[in-house]
């Protein structure tokens, strides 16, 4: 049997092995209940009646065929609103237009977004309606119960019709198949047909509840369509790519192997390194593209994307391992634009911020992972929200009026408490603090899924225990412009028309939000990285299915390319420079400034340096420890490309007393406190007193002389 390729896996009850390779399945009582894959079988034996009385329910779930027949999209948005049907329902906010899989609840109870589909009645004789607008060979079912309280379907028949006139239930012999539901509201459960059936209507049919709730359900529902060239729906709504691309899953291996492949085809403009390694060991892989590799070029600036920080949101992963494909075929082919943007960028894509999460989803399947399985990293952190609260420490400052004289408005320190070895801090966290401190970014985004939003900070509400309050940045009107950078040149984030994923209609707002708006969350990525490095950070939420099946890589690909390179290309906005002295060499941690923006950021090693701003004239002054002041005014266009603002320092005066007084090991003078001297006397010519006074500065004089000597 091991000569055979396909396979077939499922949940079963099982007895033994007869010869041959026929599988003989046992009563649901009489076996024990397991999860198996096994190579493709000749026969099934069903037992007999006599065999058990309870084969009435059947318990027998073969994933036949899971991969060949995708769901139909209820979790997607693909199935809209207008076809699904509902026999009853307790109201409109828990509607047949709720019961699609994973669907989140709002905050609230008793408003329009609700956590499933709830019939109106408890009795045997509702149901849940979908019509595939095409005939479609169903093979499965796959239900959750309601998200927000405990109510569920414990078991229920499926029927399928083609006119929703006449309904046939599917069958076990001359028996109605009695399909076994949920245990509790969260973890989905598959069931797989004995044979698919081929229709155009199914209909879930409710036979028992959990007992101390009410009938509600969400619902995923698993069938191909039938070739049909004159179904005018289908074509409308069938989006194409034509990318030569890897749309497939991957897991860590062939992610690895994916990354190795690109990295040989372009060798001579990328890199694969690792920041770290995640709880379990695994190595956290990163490709930098840049015409020039392994090296930061002066003035070219760095930027970075991240994905799968919560390891059950695969979306992300999948499009940024597409994303160093596409950048590799690009700059092969020629492409100008690509071309430009690799030679005149850094660019660094991660992956996979947490694969052991992923690994945990990736085990249960793309429609089976539920909401959260996977999310936190294996020591249970949520690590896109494990970053040290800077948020806090800058607004006590600020209450205090210590800002900026006092307490910088930028790279504020981490806390020493945050850094020990003791803190609740996820190894991955502390690789993606090392590599965000090493490199010298001056903008990043990191891929969620789960919805269509772009998000920017703060992510933290300002007052203490409000759940959402917008809460802007000095930076606000940078931000929402490159949210809307993103969120415009993606294909649904701002179309009015689209189904809302869950609770809110981000595209009444451009498709973006302040992320404290949304909901408060203290110690995020997107503020860490504003508060404590020059980087400028967002989260796009990419899609509505955070683990989407394979086959919707394609059309998510084509949702998210544009998107993906635009967003790239807004860090050449703003202005950028070398700050230098007068021998030509770089000042590092230059501190650069804008009037009119109470936010700050300084110069890398060598002394250049990138400030993102919208078109407009600025007044950019800088300072650095031993220089004097410069400033001058900057303007920036509206066409693509940084404003060149570059600056030479000259030493201050008191720097060149101190570095005339180490020369001759001469101790620096307090000029703030100078040393009270005794007033001498001296008789001119005349016979006259005349009174001197000696100041700060009374071995000057004498060091120049010397200097001559």
């Amino acid at each position: 049997m091991e000569s055979h390729v396909r396979e077939i896996c499922g949940h079963v009850t099982w007895r033994g092995v007869l010869g041959n390779g026929v599988w003989r399945l046992g009563s649901r009582s009489s076996g024990t209940r397991a999860k198996l894959c096994f190579p493709h079988l000749p026969r099934l034996v069903l037992p007999s009646q006599s065999a058990a009385s309870c084969w009435s329910v059947w318990s027998v779930n073969l994933c036949c065929g899971l991969s060949d027949c995708p769901p139909l999209g209820l979790e997607t948005l693909k199935i809209d609103d207008f076809q699904l049907h509902a026999s009853t329902m307790q109201r409109y906010g828990l509607g047949a237009h709720r019961g699609r899989l994973n669907i989140q609840a709002g905050l609230y109870e008793d408003d329009l977004y609700d956590g499933g589909w709830c019939a109106g009645r408890n009795d045997p004789l509702q149901w849940f309606e979908v019509d595939a607008r095409r005939l479609t060979k169903f093979t499965g079912v796959i239900t959750q119960g309601r998200s927000s309280l405990s109510d569920w379907v414990t078991s229920y028949r499926v029927l399928v019709s083609n006119d929703s006139h006449t309904w046939v239930t599917l069958k076990n012999g001359s028996r109605d198949l009695l399909f076994i539901g949920n245990k509790e509201k969260e973890i989905p459960v598959l069931n797989t047909f004995p044979k698919s059936v081929v229709a155009r209507y199914i209909r879930i049919n409710p036979r028992s509840w959990y007992s101390g709730g009410s009938i509600c359900m969400r619902v995923e529902i698993l069938g191909c369509p039938m070739p049909d060239p004159n179904n005018y729906y289908h074509r409308r709504n069938e989006i194409t790519t034509t990318d030569n691309l890897d749309f497939k899953h991957h897991s860590y291996k062939e992610m690895r192997q994916l990354m190795k492949v690109v990295n040989e085809m372009c060798p001579n403009i990328t890199r694969i390194y690792n920041i770290g390694k995640s709880y379990n060991g695994q190595k956290l892989y990163a490709i930098e593209i840049s015409d020039n590799p392994g090296e930061h070029e002066l003035g070219e600036p760095e930027f970075r994307y991240t994905a799968g920080s919560h390891g059950n949101e695969v979306l992300g992963r999948e499009l940024l391992l597409l994303l160093m494909q596409f950048l590799c075929q690009e700059y092969l082919s020629g492409n100008p634009r690509i071309r430009h943007l690799v030679e005149e960028t850094r660019i660094h894509l991660l992956p996979s911020v947490n694969p052991d999460g992923h690994d945990k989803a990736a085990e249960a399947g793309s429609e089976l992972s539920g909401w959260s399985l996977g999310r936190w990293s294996q020591d249970g952190l949520d690590i896109h929200h494990n970053f040290p609260d800077l948020n806090a420490i800058l607004w006590e400052a600020e209450s205090r009026k210590w800002v900026p004289r006092k307490f910088h408005n930028h790279h504020i320190p981490i806390p020493e408490w945050y850094l020990s070895k003791n803190a609740t801090v996820a190894m991955e966290t502390r690789a993606l603090l090392g590599w965000m401190e090493k490199i010298p970014f001056v903008l990043g985004g990191n891929l969620q899924g789960g919805e269509l939003v772009v998000t920017f900070s703060y992510d933290r509400t300002r007052p203490h225990g409000v759940m959402r309050e917008a809460t802007p940045t000095p930076d606000d009107p940078v931000f929402r412009w490159l949210a809307f950078s993103y969120a415009s040149t993606h294909r649904l984030m701002t179309d009015a028309g689209r189904r809302v994923c869950h609770t809110q209609d981000f595209a009444k707002e451009d498709g973006t939000i302040n992320g404290a708006s949304w909901h408060t969350a203290a110690g995020s990525m997107n503020d860490f990285s504003y508060l404590h490095t020059n980087c400028f950070e967002l989260s796009m939420y990419v899609g509505c299915d955070k683990f989407p099946h394979e086959s919707e890589l394609p059309e998510e690909w084509e949702n998210n390319r544009e998107s993906l390179i635009v967003f790239m290309e807004q860090v050449h906005r703003g202005i950028k420079g070398v700050v230098r002295d007068l021998q030509g060499r770089g000042i590092a941690n230059a501190i650069i400034s804008v009037e009119g923006i109470n936010h700050d950021i300084r110069t890398a090693a060598d002394g250049d340096y990138w400030r993102l701003l919208n078109p407009g004239e600025y007044r950019v002054t800088v300072r650095a420890e031993g220089y004097a002041m410069s400033s001058k005014v900057c303007e920036v266009g509206y066409a693509m490309g940084a404003t060149r603002c570059s600056f030479t320092l000259t030493r201050s005066n008191l720097s060149r007393i101190k570095e005339i007084m180490e020369k001759f090991n001469k101790q620096p003078i307090n000029l703030r406190h100078p040393p009270r001297r005794p007033r001498q006397r001296r008789t001119d010519s005349s016979g006259a007193v005349e009174e001197l006074k000696f100041g700060p500065f009374e071995n000057i004089q004498v060091i120049v002389m010397n200097e001559y000597n």
